[in-house]
Parts: structure tokens; sequence; C-alpha cells
């Protein structure tokens, strides 16, 4: 007897999805998923392929598998399995723009991150790491919708002071910044643009869900930033602006 209505309705409430959430990721109406959960009407074959891709199962895994069977023993082991291979291989998650609402939601999920699309960087070595596409000029010259990848901060007391970060919190969302630490603003994080157009400004320390310091840059070379001489000579003179206020700030 085939199992695939019943794994359909475990995956959904699985991911916490309602009837109607489900329906719409797949592309059919609530009424047909009630009727597969139910077992009114077998899944048809495309929809059960758009499922299998979407939870990185097999059709015969949908077909034939309990998945529900020992509390979801047999996709956390898969799910173990697949880390396993990932950490191995040193595969780095992409956090895209359009991902950034659902990663402040699903940042500790590992199902989410799971999703999320994979690269490799060979020059870098063991470590975990994750990429995010940033936008705005606040960081230039590092250009509007570059790719930041960053290792993975295991707490604030690790922060190198002045040095980059992706900064994830529950208030700001996902950042780029630099940050400056200041003994006299315990509990506070100081992030600061590259770009002195835009002031620094202050985040609180029990906020912050995730740190990545900056490793690497990835852009598109027709995007990257040029500076002539004038522009140069003006950025030099509002970060020693911004440097000074910066110093007078924490005497």
């Amino acid at each position: 007897m085939s199992q695939a209505g019943l794994n359909l309705k475990y995956l959904r409430k699985l991911r916490g999805w309602t009837q109607e959430e489900f329906a719409n990721k797949v592309g059919i109406k609530r009424s047909l998923v009630g009727a597969y959960e139910e077992e009114r009407a077998d899944p048809r074959l495309d929809v059960l392929e758009i499922i299998a891709d979407m939870f990185k199962l097999s059709l015969d895994e949908l077909f034939l598998k309990d998945l529900s069977n020992e509390s979801g023993s047999y996709l956390m082991k898969r799910r173990r399995q697949k880390m396993m291979a990932a950490e191995e291989r040193n595969v780095i998650h992409f956090v895209p723009v359009k991902a950034a609402a659902g990663y402040l939601a699903g940042y500790a999920d590992a199902e989410f991150i799971d999703e999320l699309n994979t690269f490799t960087l060979p020059m870098l070595a063991g470590g975990n790491y994750r990429a995010f596409e940033i936008i705005g000029d606040s960081m230039l010259p590092t250009p509007s919708g570059s790719i930041i990848v960053g290792e993975k901060v295991n707490g604030l007391d690790d922060i190198k002071n002045n040095n980059a970060y992706i900064v994830v919190s529950k208030h700001e969302g996902i950042v780029y910044k630099r940050i400056v630490r200041n003994p006299k603003q315990k509990g506070k994080l100081n992030l600061v643009s590259d770009n002195p157009s835009y002031q620094p400004y202050l985040v609180n320390a029990e906020d912050v869900v995730e740190l990545w310091a900056a490793q690497v840059v990835i852009g598109k070379v027709a995007s990257q930033q040029r500076w002539d001489v004038n522009s140069l000579a003006n950025l030099v003179s509002n970060l020693q602006d911004q440097v000074s206020t910066l110093k007078k700030k924490m005497n």
C-alpha cells in the first residue's frame, strides 16, 4: 500500500505549514492536499516529483517508506548523513537577499538551512562558513550585490576590533558592518560602515543571534566600484572626521 498521502501530511506538519501554505508551495489546490492526506485520492506523479525535490527524497521513499516511523528517525538519519558529508566537503550555504527574512526565523533550523543553495571554495580550509548577499552602498567600495563569505564566530568575546562581520540580529536583520568595541559601552556593539556617508549605530549585544567574520568577498567584475583621486581624498577626509568623532565618544 502506498505511503504517499500519509508521508505528505507528515512532511507538511514537520515544516509547520498549513494545507493552504503547502498547496501554494507545490502549486495545487488546498482541497487536493486534504484529499491526498486523507487518502481519498492518490497524489499525481508531477506533484510527487515536486515534493521529492523539495525534501530531497526519492519517489520510492515517498511511496514506500513510512517517514514518520520512530518519530522521524529515518529523515533524521538522512539529515545527519547529509550534514556529515557537507562538513567533509566544506560546503558553504548561501543566503540570498530574498531569503533574508526567512533566515531570521530559520537560522537555527537544520531543515531550513538544508534547502539553501550551496557551493565550495577550495581556498577555505576546515571551518563553519556561510555566504550572504548584501545590497546597498554602505560598505563601498564593496559593491551592492556582492556575496560575503563569513566564518562562524562562537561568541562576542571572539570579535576582533574594527574587523568586518555579517551581523544577524533580531531587530536589524542581516547587515554587513565593521564592529568597533568600546569598553564603556557594555552590552552594545558599535556597527560602522566603510562608506563614511553612513553614521555608526549601536545594537544590543543580546539581540545578536549570529556573527560571521568576513573572509571572502565575491562580486561581478563589471560592478566593482572605481574611485578617482578626488573621491579618495574625500573618503580619507570623511574617515578622519569619523574616527575623531568616535574617539571623542570613547573618551
